[in-house]
């Protein structure tokens, strides 16, 4: 099977802060956030080839843009090419993770060879608490065990005819409410495992100013 990276770019980083995104800003090595991101899987021998989606080419929402990635890897590999859906994994992943390792991005593609749905994430260290926001303020619901707790990171990958039907699902019911590719898939199509790899702290998202030290 072959594995496609989809790295998400087309977001505009606000919390970051300043007039560019965060995703073009400069790392302290001096390539930027994106070329960090693209050069870990182009790297990876696994990855038989990376997809961008830009601001230009990207949704308004994260679903949107996942959306609209499959939609043009399904084009070109499926409908221009003839290959099978069936034979293409996606690794959908978000730019602003630049740091994600060779040995995560291996046990993702190896993961996949025996489930549909693979995603990384790192066991919780600190207590979760659910929360009930009323008049504006916020009470504890529930305090979950912790041991049952663990962190999305990303890629999050799937075989190409899994993450298309779930997404097909979803917007045919007007539903993109999912803050990642997972949710889309366990709200869909919850016959289908998802497979968690572990992740590392290294993996860490840039979301504000302060992440660039």
């Amino acid at each position: 099977m072959k594995n496609i990276a989809i790295i998400l770019a087309a977001g505009s980083g606000t919390r970051v802060g300043g007039n560019v995104p965060k995703q073009y800003m400069t790392l302290p090595d001096g390539r930027t956030v994106l070329q960090t991101c693209i050069d870990a899987f182009k790297a990876c021998p696994r990855i038989d080839d990376v997809v961008v989606i830009t601001p230009e080419l990207g949704g308004k929402t994260r679903s949107e843009s996942s959306w609209k990635a499959l939609c043009k890897v399904y084009d070109e590999r499926c409908v221009q090419h003839g290959e099978s859906c069936s034979d293409i994994n996606v690794l959908i992943h978000d730019a602003a993770r630049p740091f994600v390792s060779q040995r995560i991005l291996e046990d993702v593609c190896k993961a996949l060879e025996q489930h549909e749905a693979v995603t990384v994430a790192v066991p919780a260290t600190d207590t979760i608490y659910e929360c009930t926001m009323q008049n504006a303020q916020c009470t504890i619901k529930a305090i979950p065990d912790r041991a049952t707790m663990w962190r999305a990171q990303t890629p999050q990958a799937f075989h190409l005819s899994v993450i298309r039907r779930a997404y097909e699902l979803a917007f045919q019911n007007n539903y993109v409410q999912a803050t990642d590719d997972c949710g889309i898939v366990r709200h869909y199509m919850p016959e289908v495992p998802i497979y968690i790899v572990e992740g590392e702290e290294s993996n860490r998202k840039i979301t504000f100013k302060e992440d660039f030290r």
